[in-house]
């Protein structure tokens, strides 16, 4: 029996997240979605999910910030940071001084998205199913 893999989208574009998040679901995904940076470090600190997607650019605590609240906690919490470009240099240095699972570009295919959250889980080897 497979155990369902907890995705938590962190972006304050419900535009982006909703979709998004409506296509994990019916990929068989249990998602959360938040639109604040606070809300996403109160949800690691009482349940911590198996993978986080994290915008890099919110309104009030930024990713960055998100992510450096978050690492305060866990540093084993794979998280993806979301980002409408990579021209920004100096937010992606920052992330990956962090520790990061990677980057996921918001102009990328779904498809790719399932890809990123299954590389997550083969490196994160805690978060593996138990095998039949």
């Amino acid at each position: 029996m497979e155990r369902t893999i907890n995705v938590l989208m962190v972006d304050d574009e419900t535009d982006f997240l909703e979709p998004v998040a409506f296509w994990l679901k019916s990929k068989g995904y249990a998602v959360t979605t938040l639109t604040s940076g606070e809300e996403a470090v109160e949800l690691v600190k009482r349940a911590p999910p198996d993978v986080v997607f994290l915008d890099i650019n919110m309104p009030g605590i930024d990713g960055i910030e998100t992510l450096r609240r978050i690492r305060a906690l866990t540093r084993d919490l794979p998280v993806v940071m979301v980002t409408a470009a990579y021209q920004d240099e100096k937010n992606i240095s920052q992330a990956s001084s962090l520790g990061i699972a990677g980057f996921f570009p918001k102009n990328n295919s779904l498809s790719e998205l399932v890809r990123v959250i299954e590389t997550c889980l083969r490196v994160h080897t805690k978060l593996k199913s138990p095998s039949p």
